[in-house]
């Protein structure tokens, strides 16, 4: 069978573009259709696109190569784990930021490689997730400060008009229809039944 070589991409959300990446992956030699990109957080490796190319498409003989290390994960202990399994399934990892694992050794110096690959790796890695830590850092100091300021986060509440107790009240002792009280309330059905469980009339 012949071994293949693919591509895999990651950017943190939908609003980021990817074509930087995939215009080194292209440039490296990947077929663009051979290219898996994911929209999602690199916290882990749970993403549908990285999950279906390790498990589904890639097989022993291939290379995989990604234009980063934290494209894999920006967890140290994943990144480390995730190259481990590669290893196993006889999946050759290339990043092309780190030019020492695009080297070809014969093969009674591959030991040399390996070495020196881990050592980087442990680096990168430790960056990577020392580098999500502060942006979570930076998040929570956001939403604290935003607090204090007495922003509000989430949905904003329901308008509802004055009376809007006795409307529901109505509904719980039968003079009303939920439908009715919903309507008159101008508000969704899990919203009504959210405020009338509240409530506890």
């Amino acid at each position: 069978m012949e071994n293949r070589i693919y591509g895999y991409a990651r950017v943190s959300s939908r609003e980021q573009n990817e074509d930087r990446q995939l215009e080194a992956l292209t440039k490296f030699g990947v077929p663009s259709e051979n290219i898996i990109v994911d929209k999602c957080s690199g916290k882990d490796t749970d993403r549908l696109g990285y999950q279906y190319l390790k498990k589904q498409i890639l097989r022993k003989g291939d290379t995989l190569v990604i234009k980063e290390l934290d494209r894999l994960s920006r967890n140290k202990s994943d990144i480390k784990k995730e190259l481990e399994q590669f290893k196993e399934m006889g999946v050759r990892v290339k990043i092309i930021d780190i030019p020492t694992t695009l080297a070809e050794f014969p093969p009674d110096q591959m030991w040399i490689m390996e070495m020196i690959n881990s050592i980087l790796i442990e680096v990168l890695g430790s960056i990577a997730e020392n580098e999500r830590n502060k942006i979570r850092s930076r998040q929570r100091e956001g939403i604290e400060s935003a607090k204090k300021k007495n922003v509000r986060f989430g949905r904003p509440s329901a308008h509802l008009p004055e009376n809007w107790k006795e409307i529901i009240k109505a509904v719980k002792e039968g003079k009303k229809k939920p439908a009715d009280a919903i309507q008159e309330l101008g508000i969704s059905k899990s919203t009504y039944y959210r405020i009338s469980k509240k409530i506890g009339v």
